[in-house]
């Protein structure tokens, strides 16, 4: 939770696609936590992956992680919201590995605040790094992919439900998925799709011996009764760029426990 045990976890990963292998991988925001969980996965696919951060301590030592356990990583430390980095962004992943099968959008402001205490400069930042970056490195990623390829963002539960607070957090979230469905559509004839996954309840900030009550206390309050893990969203990941998921695009994959489906949590009745 507080981080991912990767030289554990790794090996226990499993390798369901082999049509993965050798296939080329880009996902943003994956120094750490979610992304770094969807790149293991990816790697233990056989994928090539380029992962991105905003500190280069943190990618290099992800990207160097990974390699240690046999995998192909690169790590690029950058900030999103300049142009000039995710205008180099695709063309660096072409470079180092030659091509490009799957983008992964990952990387987010999770900042939330109430309406009456929500800072303006955070609505124009989560649109810079959560719906703008996005949008940008998909429109680039589309023209260097070839038919098969996919483009997978990572949304949330809280784009299609509220949340107290939930400002502006939940908004750039909806727009995501939006984007999701529209460019899905646009490029179906060329045979690449485009899907979102979202996370239920992911407590990475948390540690699993010294927060253990509360964990538990929360899991409570999800049908499955635990919380979602990297591992959980790297799997979905795998399979919508997988030839198994061939027939699935525009979609949105809540991966979640249950969360979302519920009227009221598990002994909470309204």
């Amino acid at each position: 939770m507080r981080a991912i045990d990767l030289p554990n976890i790794y090996p226990a990963l499993p390798a369901r696609y082999p049509e993965l292998q050798n296939r080329v991988a880009l996902v943003t925001g994956a120094s750490r936590g979610i992304g770094l969980g969807i790149a293991a996965r990816l790697a233990r696919e056989g994928m090539k992956v380029v992962l991105t951060g905003l500190e280069a301590g943190e990618a290099a030592a992800a990207a160097a992680m990974l390699d240690s356990f046999g995998a192909t990583c690169t790590g690029i430390a950058g900030d999103l919201t300049a142009d000039d980095f995710t205008q180099g962004l695709i063309e660096r992943a072409l470079q180092t590995y030659g091509r490009l099968d799957l983008l992964v959008n990952n990387a987010a402001d999770i900042r939330r605040a109430r309406a009456a205490d929500l800072p303006p400069e955070w609505i124009d930042h989560q649109w810079a790094v959560n719906v703008r970056a996005p949008m940008l490195l998909s429109l680039r990623a589309a023209g260097h992919m070839d038919a098969g390829s996919s483009i997978v963002n990572i949304s949330s539960v809280g784009s299609s439900r509220a949340q107290l607070p939930g400002l502006p957090y939940g908004v750039t979230k909806g727009a995501l998925e939006a984007f999701t469905r529209n460019l899905a559509m646009d490029l179906g004839e060329r045979n690449i799709r485009v899907n979102a996954v979202a996370p239920g309840w992911t407590p990475m900030n948390l540690d699993p011996e010294r927060d253990a009550p509360y964990l538990d206390e929360m899991s409570r309050f999800v049908s499955l009764r635990r919380a979602c893990t990297p591992q959980d969203i790297g799997a979905a990941v795998a399979f919508l760029a997988s030839s198994d998921a061939s027939y699935i695009t525009g979609q949105t994959l809540a991966v979640d426990g249950g969360l979302s489906m519920q009227l009221h949590p598990p002994e909470q009745p309204i």
